[in-house]
């Protein structure tokens, strides 16, 4: 039986939090579908009623155990899949997951590292290691993205 996030009626919306520490981002291995056993930005699905802030605070918490406060927006975009599983280069009539997908930048302030929820692995990254980790182009972008903002919040160039 599919869940209701496959083959769903209309995209379903993700959140994303990029906790960056001490010069190092935590990266998740997902322990689900899509993209299960990749390493990935940490998040989930905003739930009815959630702000978005308050759904990446949630997922944060969940998938980590980190206790984040959401500081500004990285990025929207969307990420459709077909039935091989392989991301569609163009909208499709019956995707098998379709979300929109909206990345935060977070501060830690709480909490130590630990795989919780659909994760099953955890590590921090230095910017210099990330293609280590093998993420897709978009998950590097946006990480990319963080540590910019991260060193601008900083004053760091």
């Amino acid at each position: 039986m599919a869940s209701s996030r496959e083959y769903p009626e209309r995209p379903v919306v993700g959140i994303g939090g990029v906790i960056i520490d001490r010069g190092r981002v935590l990266l998740i291995r997902r322990g689900s579908e899509p993209l299960r056993g990749e390493w990935s930005i940490p998040g989930g699905m905003l739930e009815l009623g959630e702000t978005l802030e308050q759904g990446v605070a949630r997922e944060l918490l969940e998938e980590t155990g980190i206790g984040v406060r959401v500081l500004e927006l990285i990025e929207v975009f969307d990420r459709i899949y077909g039935d091989d599983g392989a991301i569609a280069e163009r909208a499709q009539q019956n995707p098998r997951f379709h979300y929109v997908i909206v990345d935060y930048l977070c501060e830690r302030i709480a909490g130590e590292p630990r795989a919780g929820s659909d994760v099953t692995d955890v590590a921090f990254a230095r910017e210099d290691q990330l293609g280590n980790y093998h993420l897709t182009e978009t998950a590097t972008r946006i990480l990319k993205k963080a540590f910019a903002m991260d060193r601008a919040r900083c004053g760091r160039s």
